[in-house]
């Protein structure tokens, strides 16, 4: 069987198998294969393309050994031969290859069906998650899907598949694999036990769940932590978490549940700490609200490159919900008293870097002072935030 004769079976395959109704089991794909090759292929033959369809159609298709992988948390194809992989130590080219354009499109398209999305030429990007059991396996709450077609991407489709590992480590954990300093662990507890509000913030992949779980670990076990997610990535072990987790629109554009919706439902559902997974949208308004009215020892996580750009990344988020920046301001100041910066270096590995006091400027406005910094800079706050602490511990 030539090559080209294969593609034209392989095409016609798919094209039947695209119009019936059901899973394409084995004994489908099979019965595709041998009608439209109308009984002259030989067992051989059969089986090799049997196994070909049988890789694409199942799970992630080519990508599957990938994601299987433990040490992976990100797959990206920018091209049929290019594909990408982050195992903790930058960007990694792997030996994938897909046969042409049409099948990483393919790919994308199905798998955008499994996130419950519309992916063709009239909406050419996804942007979904892949719930469990769609062909991840191991110790994962699955994936988030993006995706853009060619029609806007002139180099070819273009998938990225995040896998949403649960954050499960203790604090104890981090201190041994060097993330969070030894040091820094002493504060960190205080800040726990004094029921300081905190958000963690840094840049993409850098840490911040990863951190913020660790420290919910050291919760008292007598309290209720209820968790808001726009993707299910924190796993505490902690004997009391509440998880909620958002819903994005089904292909009809209905049925979303967002961010802000469950912060509300959060506040009915008796906690004791409110948390909410990351902080990127107007959300930061109904979680500053919950903080101020009696809710302390909350915390969440934001994208910022350091503590310093905390302040006006909430006003840009703030003013999506209509809230002006004297009032952000007033509200930050009355409900968040520390800021965690963590640092992915560039070899791969991710730290703690810095611990920041929210401090309030004669003219209303806050700014953020070191109190704790792991290249042992001048820290200004460092015994604004003990006395904090040590009044906290008195009460």
């Amino acid at each position: 069987m030539g090559a080209t004769v294969s593609d034209e079976l392989l095409d016609r395959v798919r094209e039947r198998l695209a119009v019936e109704s059901g899973e394409a089991d084995p004994a489908r794909v099979a019965a595709a294969i041998r009608a439209e090759a109308g009984g002259v292929l030989g067992d051989t033959d059969l089986l090799r393309v049997l196994r070909l369809l049988q890789t694409e159609m199942t799970g992630a298709g080519m990508l599957e050994p990938l994601l299987h992988d433990a040490r992976v948390s990100d797959v990206l194809v920018t091209a049929p031969d290019s594909v990408w992989v982050d195992r903790g130590q930058g960007l990694q080219r792997t030996s994938v290859v897909f046969p042409d354009e049409a099948a990483v499109r393919r790919l994308a398209q199905r798998l955008a069906l499994a996130a419950g999305r519309r992916l063709d030429d009239a909406q050419p990007w996804v942007d979904g998650r892949l719930p469990e059991g769609t062909g991840v396996l191991g110790d994962s709450f699955g994936v988030r899907l993006h995706a853009v077609l060619s029609s806007i991407a002139p180099g070819g489709t273009c998938l990225a598949l995040r896998v949403l590992r649960p954050a499960s480590q203790g604090l104890d954990a981090l201190v041994a694999t060097g993330s969070v300093p030894a040091e820094a662990k002493v504060l960190l507890e205080r800040i726990i036990r004094a029921r300081l509000a905190f958000l963690v913030v840094g840049g993409t992949g850098a840490g911040k769940t990863t951190l913020l779980s660790g420290l919910l670990a050291k919760v008292d076990a007598a309290e209720r932590i209820v968790c808001v997610e726009d993707a299910a990535e924190l796993a505490p072990p902690h004997p009391h978490v509440v998880r909620l987790v958002a819903r994005p629109p089904n292909v009809e554009g209905a049925g979303a549940v967002t961010v802000r919706d469950l912060v509300r439902q959060a506040l009915r559902m008796r906690p004791d700490r409110i948390v909410i997974g990351e902080v990127r949208g107007p959300e930061v308004i109904d979680l500053l609200t919950a903080l101020n009215t009696g809710h302390d020892g909350g915390a969440g996580t934001v994208h910022a490159n350091s503590p310093r750009e905390v302040p006006a990344r909430l006003e840009a988020l703030a003013a999506l919900g209509g809230l002006n920046s004297a009032a952000l301001h007033s509200q930050l100041a009355a409900a968040i008293q520390v800021i965690l910066h963590v640092h992915r270096h560039r070899d791969g590995t991710r730290a703690l870097s810095e611990i920041g006091l929210v401090v309030r400027d004669q003219d209303g406005r806050v700014h953020i002072d070191a109190a704790w910094r792991a290249d042992d800079a001048p820290t200004l706050a460092a015994a604004p935030l003990n006395r904090l602490l040590d009044e906290r511990d008195i009460r």
